[in-house]
């Protein structure tokens, strides 16, 4: 195999930083403000102060249980195994699955509810049959997965460009009706409210901010390109991810939150409408009424295919699993893509209005595969003795414990 060059790794590196940055940034992105700003200014600077962090820790350390394995090519799903014995492993992934596609099937009902909402009120067409255009949807978005990781790459990087652009223009746009007064003015909720008020939104920023479904793929990239450099390298690659999450996205909260003021966010709430759907609203301004749309179908594109990465690496190995014999790997790939379409065109049709649910079972899973499993291979694992008593191993296993209670305090 020829060595890559420096400049094809940098750019293959930049492609990662901007693919995981779109896995990251999906639907959820939407009512992200609503969620994180309500509670006013003091737990909203906690979250920014300590998401970025979160974000970066968390991911670096499921992406060295890829990168340093013995095993290499082998994805997360072998790695568990290797690391934890078969039944555990076994346990890992259909967890992995478990947490990952039910959001894939969320996000063919949201693309093809935006797109007809699109269609029919900004454009003044008419309603297309719902199973054909779901079809035409989800078909598309699997059909590029289906011509592999490269094509998904360059689909992703011509949609999150114009999403990084546009979430830092609407941001930009909002600064002249900031209300500083009456945000930064209101009453102090006191100390133990504050503390009380970012505990429940850890997980909201938690799940906004999770690129794990993409790790493992990413992770075999960087072994792929930088080979024994690969766990330093994907470091530096999820360093860009989380900075440019936590400047784009939380500049994108702060300024939703500032323009719209406390009351402005409960009554966003009240309504249950996405964000920028009520700025829209608000403002009485059709820039915004034509760029919500386009924000979202960027964002839930680009996070589908992240998803899918993560979904059809489990139900493959789970497939492998239970039929236990050798397996066509382009065959077991097309059968895996053809279900994930089957299944989402389905939930697509179907309509169900599940999102909440969805993330609220899904978030504790994620939150413990995200945080406290890779914790517990580097306590455990020889091949990742080196990663031992770090401060931030520390720093994660309490972060993640904060998000799973969260998380069940706010189910029960």
């Amino acid at each position: 195999m020829t060595a890559a060059t420096p400049t094809r790794t940098r750019r293959i590196d930049a492609s990662w930083a901007i693919s995981l940055f779109g896995t990251a940034v999906g639907a959820g992105i939407l009512f992200l403000p609503i969620n994180a700003g309500a509670s006013g200014v003091w737990p909203l600077i906690i979250a920014t102060l300590l998401i970025g962090p979160m974000t970066y820790f968390s991911h670096r350390a499921l992406a060295r249980m890829v990168c340093v394995s013995p095993r290499k090519g082998e994805d997360i799903t072998v790695v568990a195994r290797d690391y934890f014995g078969t039944t555990a492993g076994w346990v890992v992934t259909v967890l992995y699955f478990a947490a990952i596609y039910p959001i894939v099937l969320i996000y063919g009902v949201s693309i093809t509810n935006t797109v007809d909402s699109l269609i029919v009120n900004q454009l003044g067409g008419p309603q297309i049959n719902r199973v054909l255009l779901s079809g035409l949807l989800v078909g598309s978005m699997t059909l590029v997965m289906v011509f592999g990781q490269k094509l998904m790459l360059a689909v992703t990087q011509v949609l999150v460009y114009p999403l990084i652009f546009l979430l830092g223009a609407i941001s930009l746009y909002l600064v002249p009706s900031w209300n500083l007064e009456g945000f930064f003015g209101a009453p102090s909720p006191g100390v133990w409210a504050t503390v009380g008020a970012v505990w429940l939104v850890i997980p909201v920023l938690v799940f906004s901010f999770n690129h794990s479904p993409a790790i493992s793929q990413f992770s075999l990239a960087m072994q792929r390109t930088h080979g024994d450099n690969a766990a330093r390298r994907a470091s530096v690659v999820l360093a860009a991810t989380a900075t440019l999450l936590t400047v784009f996205t939380m500049f994108f909260v702060w300024s939703c939150s500032l323009a719209l003021g406390a009351d402005g966010l409960a009554d966003a709430r009240e309504a249950n409408l996405p964000v920028l759907s009520h700025l829209a609203n608000v403002f009485d301004n059709p820039v915004l009424t034509y760029l919500a749309p386009v924000i979202a179908i960027a964002a839930i594109v680009s996070s589908y295919f992240g998803h899918v990465l993560g979904a059809s690496e489990g139900a493959a190995s789970i497939v492998r699993g239970v039929l236990n014999r050798p397996l066509p790997e382009r065959g077991l790939q097309l059968g895996v893509y053809a279900f994930i379409f089957l299944t989402t065109w389905l939930a697509a049709v179907l309509n169900p209005g599940v999102l909440d649910l969805i993330e609220t079972l899904s978030g504790p899973v994620i939150a413990a595969l995200l945080y406290l499993m890779p914790m517990y291979a580097i306590r455990r694992v020889p091949a990742l003795a080196p990663y031992r008593r770090h401060a931030s191993n520390v720093f994660v296993v309490v972060a993640g414990l904060v998000a799973i209670s969260a998380v069940i305090y706010a189910m029960f």
